[in-house]
C-alpha cells in the first residue's frame, strides 16, 4: 500500500489532482484509514496508469471513467489501443518536427496546412470511445446516481450477494443452487445499477477475476476463491 503523497511523488501527480480523481469517482483508494489517510494498492495503481496514458492522449475525464467502468473494458485491448494511438501521435510530432524544420530552412513563403489535419488520430480515437465510452449501461447507472439513488448502499448489496454466493463455493457452480445466486445477482444489478442482460453479465464474469481490486473485494465479501466461483457459474449460467 502507499500513501497519496508517495502516489502523487511516484506518478508526478499532485496530491489535489488525486484527492479530486477520489471524489469524482475516477480513481478510489484501495482503503481508507479511520485517520482518512488514502491508501493505494498495485490495483489502483494499474488504473491510474491507464487514466494517465488516457489523459496524455487528451481524453476528457468523463469519458475515461466511462471507459474504465465499461463492464466490458479490458485493460490488455486498451492497452493496445493506446499504444496504437500514441504512435499516431508520435508519427505525427515527427512530421511537425520535420515540416517546422523544413520551414526554417526553405523559407516562410512555405504555405502547407494538410500537415496540421488530425483525421487519422480522430478516426482511432473515436473508435476508442465507440468500443470503451459511455454505453446504455453506464448511462442508465448515471441517471439512477443523478436521481439521488443510495450508490453506497447499493455496493453494500451486492457485496452481501457475493458472501451468498461465496458460502456456496463448495458446491458445483452449474448446480441450482449456485445458478439460483447468478439469478439474483443480475437481478439485484439491474434493479440498482443497470440493465444486466446476459452479455454485460457474462463481460463482469470476467472481470471479476481479471480486475484484481474487484476479486479481492468479492473474495473479502464471499471469501477466498469466490470470485472465481463466481466467474464459473456467471459462464454456466451465460451458457443456458
Amino acid at each position: 500500500m502507499r500513501s497519496v503523497k508517495e502516489v502523487s511523488k511516484l506518478a508526478g501527480v499532485s496530491v489535489r489532482t488525486l484527492h479530486y480523481y477520489d471524489a469524482i469517482g475516477l480513481l478510489k483508494p484501495a482503503k481508507t484509514t479511520e485517520a482518512g489517510y488514502r491508501l493505494y494498492d498495485d490495483a489502483a495503481l494499474s488504473r491510474l496508469r491507464s487514466i494517465l496514458l488516457f489523459r496524455e492522449l487528451q481524453f476528457p475525464l468523463k469519458e475515461i471513467r466511462a471507459m474504465l467502468d465499461n463492464p466490458a473494458f479490458s485493460p490488455k485491448k486498451a492497452l493496445e489501443q493506446q499504444i496504437a494511438l500514441l504512435e499516431k501521435k508520435k508519427s505525427r510530432m515527427e512530421a511537425l518536427i520535420s515540416f517546422a524544420k523544413k520551414i526554417q530552412t526553405e523559407g516562410e513563403s512555405i504555405m502547407e496546412f494538410d500537415i496540421f489535419r488530425q483525421d487519422d488520430f480522430r478516426q482511432y480515437a473515436e473508435e476508442v470511445r465507440q468500443k470503451w465510452g459511455a454505453t446504455s449501461a453506464y448511462r442508465e447507472y448515471e441517471q439512477k446516481r443523478k436521481a439521488g439513488k443510495d450508490m453506497q448502499s447499493a455496493a453494500k448489496g451486492l457485496l452481501d450477494v457475493f458472501a451468498q454466493i461465496g458460502a456456496l463455493r463448495h458446491l458445483p457452480p452449474d448446480g441450482e443452487e449456485a445458478q439460483e445466486k447468478i439469478r439474483a445477482l443480475q437481478a439485484f444489478i439491474s434493479e440498482h445499477f443497470y440493465t444486466c442482460d446476459k452479455q454485460i453479465l457474462r463481460g463482469l464474469g470476467e472481470l471479476y477475476i481479471s480486475d484484481a481490486r474487484m476479486k479481492r473485494n468479492i473474495d473479502g465479501a464471499g471469501g477466498e476463491g469466490t470470485a472465481e466461483f463466481a466467474h464459473k457459474a456467471i459462464a454456466a449460467y451465460c451458457e443456458k
